[in-house]
């Protein structure tokens, strides 16, 4: 016969309460049970005292907080508990609460009461706590009021899980992001992070049509290279990118990026499109940019998709070393090199070089105008080299004013000039001549009124036209102009070795 259920009431109640007793001293997180009672009543009584943001009125006074956590009361705690907190007893634990909780846990004692104040009856929170052999605990608060005491909070159920693991690999991911951006901001270097995945897509969608020859592509469609152009996306630039081109801040160089990339960098980025057509990600290249002020910026650029995204291109540091002042001491550097310091006129070893270079191609027919300054020695013993310098510097003058490329002029000796004269005839050679002689007329009324010095020239000319060496021609020219020398001289009544 079967028994009434009323028969095993009291010991099913009985294995029940054990069961949940065990389950909550064996389980495997952080329990506490605490009385909040005397909380809810000092929460109360300030409510009836007419306190409406429970924010401001603890922020007025810090005490209030502390007073606060002081209500509270932990009736028991769990195995895992005890383990986390390294106490040998709930008794030795409950004992020195002061050494657990401790340090500035104010802000998140503040967010739990509010959460309370608001008529939540469970809230979460992360904090840091101590265990009692001193390791630091961050721990995941979670509370519940438990059913049957929501009008007393005399029984809450407080979890903790402990995130020290978590939080100290965050923390370390941080302070890494937080090393690199500093790396980043303060590299001395301008760097920029960009975004090519719309360029890529553009590359690709060619490349389904059939396209092999993108190099001849972009030059039948020179729209693809501005469209390229206009689909970088520019993620973040630091502060000497800034500081290079001139910008206030991000906005201001990004609402001004045509400015920057203009001009000749169509051509480089055409380059560069070629070479990411070939799968060359890694890049280096020199290139012309602007800065908003409108000056011209020399730069090598490195350019770099990440290897964790090369399948989307859609981070791409770039780099930028402003290279203007060395590429202006190289310019001087060459321009010294082919040109004579005083006169500003081509240098002997340019003539020479460009005498080679058109004994073998031409154009023809190719004039010389083989020129002497006269009476250089006579001023330079007589009034010293100042003197004699400043008659050689009006000389470079007159030529450069009389020569118009592809023609030129040079100094190829102390006081010795020539004017190399490119598809140029007698008769061109011959207006060459008058045109010089011109100039130096204009220029000695102007300064020899000055100085007392008046420039004197003897010319030679004389014009090849391929069927003899350029070198011939020029011997001619040389005898043409000491003819001429020696004409003056005669003319004179000077010694020509005075002279």
């Amino acid at each position: 016969m079967a028994l009434p259920a009323a028969a095993f009431a009291p010991s099913s109640v009985s294995s029940t309460s054990d069961d949940l007793d065990g389950m909550f001293d064996l389980a495997p997180v952080s329990l506490w049970i605490e009385d909040y009672g005397d909380l809810k009543r000092k929460l109360d009584g300030w409510r009836a005292e007419g306190v409406t943001d429970l924010v401001a009125h603890l922020s007025a006074d810090p005490q209030r907080v502390s007073d606060c956590m002081a209500l509270l009361k932990v009736l028991r705690v769990n195995q895992h508990t005890l383990r986390l907190f390294a106490a040998d007893s709930q008794q030795t634990l409950l004992g020195a609460l002061d050494r657990v909780f401790r340090g500035d846990m104010s802000a998140t004692v503040v967010h739990e009461l509010d959460q309370l104040w608001r008529g939540q009856l469970t809230f979460e929170s992360e904090t840091v706590n101590y265990a009692l052999d001193g390791r630091r605990l961050d721990v995941r608060v979670r509370a519940r009021v438990l059913p049957g005491h929501e009008d007393s909070w005399s029984r809450v159920l407080v979890s903790l899980d402990d995130v020290t693991e978590r939080v100290a690999a965050q923390r370390l991911r941080d302070e890494s992001a937080k090393h690199a951006r500093s790396l980043f901001d303060r590299s001395p270097v301008s760097l920029w992070v960009e975004d090519f995945s719309a360029v890529r897509s553009l590359l690709e969608s060619i490349r389904t049509r059939g396209i092999t020859d993108f190099a001849t592509f972009i030059k039948v469609h020179p729209e693809f290279v501005t469209r390229c152009m206009q689909e970088i996306r520019v993620i973040d630039v630091n502060h000497e990118t800034l500081r290079m081109f001139g910008a206030p801040d991000l906005q201001t160089l990004l609402g001004n990026i045509s400015r920057v990339f203009r001009d000749e960098m169509r051509e480089s980025f055409a380059e560069q499109l070629q070479d990411l057509w070939n799968g060359k990600t890694v890049q280096q290249r020199e290139v012309l940019n602007y800065s908003l002020s409108g000056e011209a910026l020399n730069i090598h650029m490195q350019f770099a998709v990440q290897d964790d995204r090369l399948d989307t291109w859609d981070l791409v540091l770039v780099s930028l070393v402003d290279i203007t002042a060395r590429k202006k001491a190289e310019a001087y550097l060459e321009y010294l090199g082919k040109h004579d310091v005083l006169t500003q006129l081509c240098n002997r070893t340019y003539y020479t070089e460009e005498l080679n270079r058109l004994s073998r191609k031409g154009p023809w027919p190719v004039s010389i105008v083989a020129i002497d300054l006269n009476g250089l020695k006579q001023i330079n013993d007589h009034e010293g080299h100042a003197a004699g310098d400043s008659l050689l510097r009006r000389m470079g003058e007159v030529l450069d004013k009389a020569v118009d490329p592809p023609a030129w002029p040079a100094r190829i000796g102390g006081d010795e000039f020539a004017v190399l004269l490119p598809m140029t005839d007698e008769r061109g050679a011959e207006a060459m001549r008058e045109r010089i002689l011109t100039l130096l007329e204009m220029n000695n009324q102007f300064h020899a009124g000055q100085s007392g010095h008046a420039l004197s020239l003897a010319i030679g000319l004389a014009t090849c036209h391929g069927e003899e060496s350029l070198e011939t021609a020029l011997q001619r020219a040389d005898r043409a102009m000491y003819a001429d020398k020696a004409r003056h001289y005669e003319g004179a009544g000077v010694e020509r070795r005075q002279a």
